[in-house]
């Protein structure tokens, strides 16, 4: 049973820096695209980042610039990097794997087969 968890959340004002993980367990790291989405309160899980099997990499326009996704295979491991944090960053951040298509948002828990718990994030100004 493959499973996902992510780590790093936590409060930060205006301007500062955070790193998500997302470690992984249960299935082959790195075979399939991998991401990560983030749900503000009322809203659905939108996209921030996607990184596919072949390294490829695809930002949500407003964190683009702010934020770098990456990965280590040897560790199993998803990162998410975020600079310059705005108070609308402010989300529950969720790490999914094998995620099936390019989708704007989703319904938190679906278009992927696997999902993390989720993390949240607070950006204070």
């Amino acid at each position: 049973q493959g499973q996902l968890v992510e780590s790093g959340g936590g409060s930060v004002q205006a301007g500062g820096s955070l790193r998500l993980s997302c470690a992984a367990s249960g299935f082959t790291f790195g075979d399939s695209d991998m991401g990560w989405f983030r749900q503000a309160p009322g809203n659905e899980c939108n996209l921030v980042s996607i990184i596919s099997s072949d390294g490829r990499t695809y930002y949500a326009d407003s964190v683009k610039g702010r934020f770098t996704i990456s990965q280590d295979n040897a560790k199993n491991t998803m990162y998410l990097q975020r600079n310059s944090l705005k108070p609308e960053d402010t989300a529950v951040y969720y790490c999914a794997a094998d995620i099936m298509g390019l989708f704007d948002s989703v319904v938190c828990g679906t278009r992927a087969n696997y999902w993390g718990q989720g993390t949240q994030v607070t950006v204070s100004s």
